[in-house]
């Protein structure tokens, strides 16, 4: 597995945390600096934190495995050995794991004695795609992306035959599946605003630019379908999350484009509510995921191709 040699940077404020508009000069800690807390992975994705126990989980998805990283002591470990090629991780209302599994094509939640519950894997009797992404809402309904992308080939999951279309899916606090969205192109990343009156999805197969699209959210529906991001050629957008005034931060990276400079793209690109780009977090890697985490809530993580990042900063996630 691929290490990634990586050295802090000794001058405050980081030259790595670019402002580009002067609303990110409030989210910036001056004296904070990005820093490597784990790497050896093969694909990182779907961080999620653990307050209570004070560790950070991340899906090392082709090495199938979620991996642990203590606070307290930095030690890294195994989590989940085989982790049936899980990506998006989240934490339900009442502090359970849930889990998009690749291999398995579902998406589960781990109680508190270990146990694996299925709470979705078909629709209308047909085989879900490969759940990638997933968020809770507060009335406890579980939200997640079902793009094709474990069941192209050998890296995350295993070759096989769509049977549904790609889609955004509701499970209900009753259990109840539903599919909400069927018209993006690779729907990927997705959050709820701090209020969850919006919903934001990645359409991360979009033409000609990656996307991220809003839409109205009460009571379980959606509506007013509008643009809230595009990539505009500058970068492919994964993961992402809101912090306490709606700023969305996105994992970030090259679009593949033959004219793309990676290591001015690579990192975390963050967004005003309004859709300008107002800060970038550079990293020696692409950017798959991110989340909020630390005693505060204000140590943002960001899971990369073959590490993971830290960096304090001046807000809080939603």
């Amino acid at each position: 597995m691929t290490t990634v040699s990586f050295t802090p940077s000794p001058r405050c404020p980081d030259p790595l945390v670019e402002v580009l508009d002067e609303r990110f000069l409030k989210l910036r800690l001056f004296p904070a600096t990005v820093e490597q807390i784990a790497t050896g992975l093969r694909w990182g994705e779907g961080p999620v934190w653990f307050g209570d126990g004070r560790y950070l989980l991340v899906s090392d998805i082709p090495n199938n495995r979620i991996v642990r990283w203590d606070e307290a002591s930095g030690a890294v470990s195994d989590f989940r050995n085989p982790s049936n090629n899980a990506n998006g991780n989240f934490r339900d209302r009442q502090g359970r794991l849930i889990t998009c599994e690749h291999l398995t094509r579902r998406v589960t939640r781990t109680e508190y004695d270990g146990s694996i519950t299925v709470l979705a894997d078909r629709f209308e009797g047909k085989r879900l795609n490969s759940p990638n992404d997933i968020v809770c809402a507060v009335d406890g309904s579980v939200w997640f992306t079902d793009p094709p992308f474990g069941i192209a080939g050998h890296w995350e999951g295993e070759p096989a035959q769509a049977d549904l279309p790609q889609a955004v899916y509701r499970i209900a606090p009753d259990g109840k599946l539903q599919q909400v969205i069927t018209d993006l192109a690779g729907p990927n990343g997705l959050a709820f605003s701090p209020d969850e009156s919006v919903l934001y999805v990645v359409e991360s197969r979009a033409a000609p630019h990656r996307k991220i699209w809003a839409y109205d959210h009460q009571r379980g529906r959606l509506s007013n379908k509008r643009l809230a991001v595009d990539a505009a050629g500058a970068g492919a957008i994964d993961g992402f999350r809101v912090d306490i005034a709606g700023n969305l931060w996105c994992g970030w990276g090259s679009d593949g484009r033959l004219d793309a400079d990676p290591a001015a793209l690579d990192g975390v690109r963050v967004f005003a509510p309004d859709g300008t780009a107002i800060g970038h977090i550079h990293l020696p890697e692409r950017c798959a995921n991110v989340c909020f985490g630390g005693r505060h809530r204000n140590r943002l993580f960001m899971a990369a191709v073959h590490s993971v990042y830290a960096l304090h900063v001046n807000t809080q996630g939603a």
